[in-house]
Protein backbone atom coordinates (compact mmCIF):
# COMPACT_ATOMS: atom_id res chain seq x y z
CA UNK A 1 0.00 0.00 0.00
CA UNK A 2 1.45 3.32 -1.04
CA UNK A 3 0.96 6.23 1.37
CA UNK A 4 2.17 9.61 0.21
CA UNK A 5 3.30 12.03 2.89
CA UNK A 6 2.64 15.50 1.52
CA UNK A 7 5.63 17.22 3.08
CA UNK A 8 5.53 20.75 4.41
CA UNK A 9 8.32 23.00 3.12
CA UNK A 10 8.31 24.89 6.44
CA UNK A 11 8.06 23.63 10.04
CA UNK A 12 4.53 24.97 10.40
CA UNK A 13 2.38 24.54 13.50
CA UNK A 14 -1.19 23.44 14.11
CA UNK A 15 -2.76 23.01 17.54
CA UNK A 16 -5.88 21.10 18.56
CA UNK A 17 -7.14 21.80 22.10
CA UNK A 18 -9.83 19.54 23.53
CA UNK A 19 -12.02 21.08 26.25
CA UNK A 20 -14.85 19.63 28.31
CA UNK A 21 -18.17 21.35 28.93
CA UNK A 22 -19.13 21.68 32.60
CA UNK A 23 -22.27 23.02 34.21
CA UNK A 24 -21.78 26.34 35.99
CA UNK A 25 -23.69 25.20 39.08
CA UNK A 26 -23.16 21.47 39.52
CA UNK A 27 -19.75 21.37 37.80
CA UNK A 28 -20.71 18.03 36.25
CA UNK A 29 -20.25 17.45 32.53
CA UNK A 30 -22.86 18.81 30.12
CA UNK A 31 -23.81 16.98 26.90
CA UNK A 32 -24.58 20.26 25.14
CA UNK A 33 -21.91 20.66 22.46
CA UNK A 34 -24.62 20.91 19.80
CA UNK A 35 -26.22 23.89 21.54
CA UNK A 36 -22.84 25.53 22.03
CA UNK A 37 -22.00 25.09 18.35
CA UNK A 38 -25.33 26.66 17.39
CA UNK A 39 -24.51 29.77 19.43
CA UNK A 40 -20.79 30.06 18.77
CA UNK A 41 -20.29 29.15 15.13
CA UNK A 42 -22.32 32.02 13.64
CA UNK A 43 -20.13 34.45 15.62
CA UNK A 44 -16.83 32.96 14.41
CA UNK A 45 -14.96 34.32 11.41
CA UNK A 46 -14.03 30.71 10.65
CA UNK A 47 -16.60 28.25 12.09
CA UNK A 48 -14.31 25.39 11.07
CA UNK A 49 -12.06 26.18 14.02
CA UNK A 50 -14.63 24.71 16.43
CA UNK A 51 -14.89 20.92 16.09
CA UNK A 52 -17.08 18.19 17.51
CA UNK A 53 -15.57 15.15 19.19
CA UNK A 54 -16.59 11.62 20.21
CA UNK A 55 -18.84 12.78 23.05
CA UNK A 56 -21.28 15.66 23.28
CA UNK A 57 -19.55 16.92 26.41
CA UNK A 58 -16.50 18.00 24.40
CA UNK A 59 -15.45 20.69 21.94
CA UNK A 60 -12.14 21.03 20.16
CA UNK A 61 -10.61 24.42 19.39
CA UNK A 62 -8.18 24.24 16.46
CA UNK A 63 -5.74 26.73 15.05
CA UNK A 64 -5.06 27.35 11.43
CA UNK A 65 -1.68 26.60 9.87
CA UNK A 66 0.68 28.85 11.80
CA UNK A 67 4.37 29.69 11.58
CA UNK A 68 5.08 30.58 15.21
CA UNK A 69 3.84 29.62 18.63
CA UNK A 70 2.68 33.19 19.22
CA UNK A 71 0.59 33.07 16.04
CA UNK A 72 -0.99 29.76 17.10
CA UNK A 73 -1.81 31.03 20.59
CA UNK A 74 -3.36 34.20 19.17
CA UNK A 75 -5.45 32.11 16.79
CA UNK A 76 -6.75 29.88 19.60
CA UNK A 77 -7.43 32.87 21.84
CA UNK A 78 -9.54 34.57 19.19
CA UNK A 79 -11.74 31.49 18.91
CA UNK A 80 -12.09 31.10 22.67
CA UNK A 81 -13.03 34.76 23.01
CA UNK A 82 -16.16 33.82 21.06
CA UNK A 83 -16.80 30.33 22.45
CA UNK A 84 -16.52 31.23 26.14
CA UNK A 85 -19.24 33.95 26.00
CA UNK A 86 -21.42 31.55 23.99
CA UNK A 87 -21.01 29.08 26.84
CA UNK A 88 -21.94 31.80 29.32
CA UNK A 89 -25.30 32.09 27.57
CA UNK A 90 -25.91 28.40 28.32
CA UNK A 91 -24.44 28.37 31.86
CA UNK A 92 -21.55 26.27 30.55
CA UNK A 93 -17.87 26.71 31.36
CA UNK A 94 -14.93 25.24 29.45
CA UNK A 95 -12.70 22.89 31.41
CA UNK A 96 -9.15 22.02 30.40
CA UNK A 97 -7.75 18.87 32.03
CA UNK A 98 -7.06 15.28 31.09
CA UNK A 99 -10.06 13.90 32.99
CA UNK A 100 -13.01 15.17 35.02
CA UNK A 101 -12.72 14.35 38.74
CA UNK A 102 -16.21 12.98 39.40
CA UNK A 103 -18.31 12.67 36.22
CA UNK A 104 -19.87 9.31 35.40
CA UNK A 105 -19.24 7.77 31.98
CA UNK A 106 -22.64 6.07 32.05
CA UNK A 107 -24.61 9.26 31.33
CA UNK A 108 -22.43 10.72 28.57
CA UNK A 109 -23.94 10.96 25.09
CA UNK A 110 -22.25 9.96 21.85
CA UNK A 111 -21.94 12.49 19.04
CA UNK A 112 -23.93 11.42 15.99
CA UNK A 113 -21.93 9.93 13.14
CA UNK A 114 -20.95 6.58 11.65
CA UNK A 115 -17.30 6.94 12.66
CA UNK A 116 -18.13 7.37 16.35
CA UNK A 117 -20.79 4.66 16.36
CA UNK A 118 -18.39 2.15 14.84
CA UNK A 119 -15.71 3.03 17.39
CA UNK A 120 -18.04 2.36 20.31
CA UNK A 121 -19.52 -0.73 18.67
CA UNK A 122 -16.05 -2.21 18.43
CA UNK A 123 -14.50 -1.06 21.70
CA UNK A 124 -17.60 -1.36 23.93
CA UNK A 125 -16.90 -0.74 27.65
CA UNK A 126 -13.42 0.68 27.11
CA UNK A 127 -14.65 3.02 24.39
CA UNK A 128 -17.46 4.31 26.59
CA UNK A 129 -14.96 5.00 29.37
CA UNK A 130 -13.11 7.61 27.31
CA UNK A 131 -13.88 10.69 29.41
CA UNK A 132 -10.48 12.10 28.49
CA UNK A 133 -9.16 15.27 26.89
CA UNK A 134 -5.81 16.16 25.38
CA UNK A 135 -3.81 18.55 23.25
CA UNK A 136 -2.51 17.63 19.79
CA UNK A 137 0.31 19.55 18.12
CA UNK A 138 1.19 19.22 14.42
CA UNK A 139 4.66 20.20 13.23
CA UNK A 140 5.35 20.35 9.50
CA UNK A 141 8.07 18.11 8.13
CA UNK A 142 9.57 18.39 4.64
CA UNK A 143 10.71 14.86 3.81
CA UNK A 144 8.75 11.61 3.97
CA UNK A 145 11.84 9.48 4.64
CA UNK A 146 12.75 11.50 7.73
CA UNK A 147 9.37 11.14 9.43
CA UNK A 148 9.85 7.73 11.04
CA UNK A 149 13.39 8.32 12.39
CA UNK A 150 12.26 11.63 13.92
CA UNK A 151 9.17 9.96 15.39
CA UNK A 152 11.27 7.25 17.05
CA UNK A 153 13.79 9.76 18.42
CA UNK A 154 10.99 11.97 19.72
CA UNK A 155 9.83 9.11 21.97
CA UNK A 156 12.93 9.70 24.13
CA UNK A 157 11.16 12.87 25.31
CA UNK A 158 7.75 11.30 25.83
CA UNK A 159 8.03 11.32 29.66
CA UNK A 160 9.03 14.98 29.72
CA UNK A 161 5.89 16.00 27.81
CA UNK A 162 3.67 13.64 29.79
CA UNK A 163 4.96 14.79 33.17
CA UNK A 164 4.72 18.49 32.34
CA UNK A 165 1.14 18.24 31.05
CA UNK A 166 -0.22 15.61 33.46
CA UNK A 167 -3.64 16.81 34.60
CA UNK A 168 -5.75 13.72 35.30
CA UNK A 169 -5.10 12.45 38.82
CA UNK A 170 -8.72 11.99 39.96
CA UNK A 171 -11.19 9.60 38.29
CA UNK A 172 -14.80 8.87 39.33
CA UNK A 173 -14.29 10.61 42.66
CA UNK A 174 -11.09 8.75 43.57
CA UNK A 175 -7.48 9.89 43.49
CA UNK A 176 -5.94 7.25 41.26
CA UNK A 177 -2.40 7.75 42.53
CA UNK A 178 -1.39 8.61 38.97
CA UNK A 179 -0.42 12.01 37.63
CA UNK A 180 -2.01 11.10 34.30
CA UNK A 181 -4.77 8.54 34.42
CA UNK A 182 -5.69 9.66 30.89
CA UNK A 183 -2.47 8.29 29.42
CA UNK A 184 -3.23 4.78 30.58
CA UNK A 185 -6.95 4.98 29.85
CA UNK A 186 -6.49 6.00 26.24
CA UNK A 187 -4.06 3.21 25.40
CA UNK A 188 -6.78 0.63 26.05
CA UNK A 189 -8.24 1.37 22.62
CA UNK A 190 -6.89 -1.17 20.10
CA UNK A 191 -5.12 1.30 17.80
CA UNK A 192 -4.04 3.81 20.46
CA UNK A 193 -0.96 4.07 22.65
CA UNK A 194 2.71 4.13 21.77
CA UNK A 195 3.65 3.92 18.09
CA UNK A 196 5.75 1.18 16.60
CA UNK A 197 9.28 2.29 15.80
CA UNK A 198 9.88 1.90 12.07
CA UNK A 199 13.14 2.91 10.43
CA UNK A 200 11.73 3.38 6.94
CA UNK A 201 8.51 4.78 5.51
CA UNK A 202 8.00 1.56 3.55
CA UNK A 203 7.75 -0.35 6.85
CA UNK A 204 4.97 1.98 7.94
CA UNK A 205 3.19 1.40 4.63
CA UNK A 206 3.41 -2.38 5.12
CA UNK A 207 2.03 -2.03 8.64
CA UNK A 208 -0.94 0.02 7.45
CA UNK A 209 -1.67 -2.51 4.72
CA UNK A 210 -1.74 -5.29 7.31
CA UNK A 211 -4.11 -3.27 9.48
CA UNK A 212 -6.49 -2.66 6.59
CA UNK A 213 -6.40 -6.23 5.28
CA UNK A 214 -7.13 -7.68 8.71
CA UNK A 215 -9.93 -5.20 9.39
CA UNK A 216 -8.27 -3.42 12.28
CA UNK A 217 -8.80 -0.06 10.54
CA UNK A 218 -10.69 1.22 7.54
CA UNK A 219 -8.77 4.47 7.14
CA UNK A 220 -5.45 5.90 8.24
CA UNK A 221 -6.87 8.32 10.82
CA UNK A 222 -8.06 5.35 12.88
CA UNK A 223 -4.45 4.79 13.94
CA UNK A 224 -4.59 6.78 17.16
CA UNK A 225 -0.97 6.59 18.28
CA UNK A 226 0.41 9.04 20.83
CA UNK A 227 2.71 10.30 18.06
CA UNK A 228 1.73 9.68 14.45
CA UNK A 229 2.31 10.98 10.93
CA UNK A 230 -0.54 13.11 9.58
CA UNK A 231 0.05 12.45 5.91
CA UNK A 232 -2.53 14.83 4.46
CA UNK A 233 -1.10 17.75 6.43
CA UNK A 234 2.57 16.86 6.02
CA UNK A 235 3.06 16.92 9.78
CA UNK A 236 4.17 14.85 12.71
CA UNK A 237 1.28 14.93 15.16
CA UNK A 238 2.14 14.82 18.86
CA UNK A 239 -0.78 13.58 20.98
CA UNK A 240 1.09 12.88 24.22
CA UNK A 241 -0.14 15.76 26.35
CA UNK A 242 -3.08 15.74 28.75
CA UNK A 243 -5.64 18.52 28.53
CA UNK A 244 -4.24 21.95 29.43
CA UNK A 245 -5.99 24.59 31.53
CA UNK A 246 -4.25 27.85 30.63
CA UNK A 247 -2.58 29.71 27.79
CA UNK A 248 0.83 30.04 29.45
CA UNK A 249 1.31 26.30 29.83
CA UNK A 250 -0.21 25.55 26.46
CA UNK A 251 2.18 27.95 24.74
CA UNK A 252 5.11 26.46 26.65
CA UNK A 253 4.23 22.90 25.69
CA UNK A 254 3.61 23.80 22.06
CA UNK A 255 7.00 25.54 21.94
CA UNK A 256 8.72 22.49 23.40
CA UNK A 257 7.09 20.17 20.86
CA UNK A 258 7.89 22.55 17.99
CA UNK A 259 11.54 22.83 19.00
CA UNK A 260 11.97 19.10 19.54
CA UNK A 261 10.71 18.13 16.09
CA UNK A 262 12.64 20.86 14.30
CA UNK A 263 15.84 20.05 16.20
CA UNK A 264 15.62 16.34 15.49
CA UNK A 265 14.76 16.83 11.83
CA UNK A 266 17.58 19.33 11.34
CA UNK A 267 20.10 16.97 12.91
CA UNK A 268 18.89 14.05 10.82
CA UNK A 269 19.06 16.10 7.62
CA UNK A 270 22.66 17.00 8.49
CA UNK A 271 23.59 13.31 8.57
CA UNK A 272 23.39 12.58 12.29
CA UNK A 273 22.04 9.22 13.43
CA UNK A 274 19.39 10.13 15.97
CA UNK A 275 19.49 8.38 19.35
CA UNK A 276 16.58 6.07 20.12
CA UNK A 277 15.63 3.70 22.90
CA UNK A 278 14.26 0.16 22.75
CA UNK A 279 10.47 -0.08 22.96
CA UNK A 280 10.58 -1.55 26.47
CA UNK A 281 12.36 1.56 27.78
CA UNK A 282 9.89 3.84 26.00
CA UNK A 283 6.97 1.89 27.44
CA UNK A 284 8.42 2.01 30.95
CA UNK A 285 9.02 5.76 30.68
CA UNK A 286 5.41 6.31 29.68
CA UNK A 287 4.22 4.43 32.75
CA UNK A 288 6.64 6.20 35.09
CA UNK A 289 5.62 9.66 33.85
CA UNK A 290 1.93 8.76 34.08
CA UNK A 291 2.40 7.42 37.59
CA UNK A 292 4.85 9.87 39.14
CA UNK A 293 4.63 12.96 36.94
CA UNK A 294 7.41 15.43 37.63
CA UNK A 295 8.85 13.12 40.29
CA UNK A 296 9.50 10.36 37.75
CA UNK A 297 12.97 8.93 37.39
CA UNK A 298 13.16 8.16 33.68
CA UNK A 299 15.42 6.09 31.45
CA UNK A 300 17.42 8.47 29.27
CA UNK A 301 19.14 6.23 26.72
CA UNK A 302 19.59 2.76 25.31
CA UNK A 303 22.36 2.12 27.85
CA UNK A 304 19.69 2.18 30.63
CA UNK A 305 20.96 5.30 32.36
CA UNK A 306 18.34 7.00 34.56
CA UNK A 307 17.69 10.51 35.76
CA UNK A 308 15.03 12.62 37.47
CA UNK A 309 12.86 13.95 34.65
CA UNK A 310 13.08 17.58 35.82
CA UNK A 311 16.89 17.45 35.89
CA UNK A 312 16.95 16.10 32.35
CA UNK A 313 14.39 18.70 31.32
CA UNK A 314 16.64 21.55 32.49
CA UNK A 315 19.45 20.36 30.22
CA UNK A 316 17.02 19.80 27.35
CA UNK A 317 15.72 23.36 27.55
CA UNK A 318 19.24 24.72 27.48
CA UNK A 319 20.07 22.64 24.41
CA UNK A 320 16.91 23.77 22.61
CA UNK A 321 17.36 27.48 23.35
CA UNK A 322 19.11 28.25 20.01
CA UNK A 323 16.35 26.36 18.19
CA UNK A 324 13.71 28.45 19.96
CA UNK A 325 15.59 31.61 18.98
CA UNK A 326 15.37 30.60 15.32
CA UNK A 327 11.68 29.69 15.59
CA UNK A 328 10.72 32.85 17.45
CA UNK A 329 9.48 31.10 20.59
CA UNK A 330 12.22 31.83 23.13
CA UNK A 331 9.83 33.25 25.72
CA UNK A 332 7.41 30.35 25.36
CA UNK A 333 10.16 27.72 25.65
CA UNK A 334 11.56 29.48 28.72
CA UNK A 335 8.09 29.24 30.29
CA UNK A 336 8.41 25.44 30.34
CA UNK A 337 10.72 25.76 33.35
CA UNK A 338 7.95 27.54 35.24
CA UNK A 339 5.69 24.48 35.25
CA UNK A 340 7.75 22.46 37.78
CA UNK A 341 8.26 25.58 39.90
CA UNK A 342 4.54 26.34 39.97
CA UNK A 343 3.44 22.73 40.09
CA UNK A 344 1.88 20.85 37.21
CA UNK A 345 -1.90 20.70 36.89
CA UNK A 346 -2.16 17.31 38.60
CA UNK A 347 -0.31 18.75 41.60
CA UNK A 348 -2.47 21.87 41.69
CA UNK A 349 -5.66 19.81 41.52
CA UNK A 350 -4.53 17.61 44.38
CA UNK A 351 -3.63 20.67 46.45
CA UNK A 352 -7.12 22.13 45.95
CA UNK A 353 -8.72 18.81 46.90
CA UNK A 354 -6.62 18.63 50.04
CA UNK A 355 -7.26 22.23 51.05
CA UNK A 356 -11.03 21.83 50.55
CA UNK A 357 -11.38 18.51 52.42
CA UNK A 358 -11.86 16.57 49.22
CA UNK A 359 -14.35 18.93 47.55
CA UNK A 360 -14.10 17.94 43.88
CA UNK A 361 -16.41 20.75 42.81
CA UNK A 362 -13.69 23.06 44.08
CA UNK A 363 -11.19 21.21 41.88
CA UNK A 364 -13.33 21.84 38.78
CA UNK A 365 -13.74 25.48 39.85
CA UNK A 366 -9.97 25.90 40.03
CA UNK A 367 -9.38 24.48 36.55
CA UNK A 368 -12.12 26.63 35.03
CA UNK A 369 -10.69 29.76 36.68
CA UNK A 370 -7.28 29.16 35.11
CA UNK A 371 -8.72 29.23 31.60
CA UNK A 372 -10.86 32.30 32.24
CA UNK A 373 -7.94 34.14 33.82
CA UNK A 374 -5.97 33.74 30.61
CA UNK A 375 -8.71 35.42 28.58
CA UNK A 376 -8.43 38.61 30.64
Amino acid sequence: MRIDFHGSPEPTLGVEWELALVDRRTRDLRNDATHLFARARPRLADPGKLHQELLRNTVEIVSGVCHTVEEAMTDLRQTLEVVVPAGDDLDIDLYGAGTHPFASWTVQQLTEGHRYEELINRTQWWGRQMLIWGVHVHVGMPEQERVMPVLSALLNYYPHLQALSASSPIWAGIDTGYASNRALMFQQLPTAGLPFQFEKWSEFESFVQDEVVTGVIEELTEIRWDVRPAVAHGTLENRVCDGVSNFTELGALVALMHCLVVDLDTRLAAGEILPTMPPWHVQENKWRAARYGLDAIVITDAASNERLVTDDLADLLERLTPVADRLGCSAELAAVAGIPRRGASYQRQRAVAEDSDGDLVAVVDSVVRELRAGLG
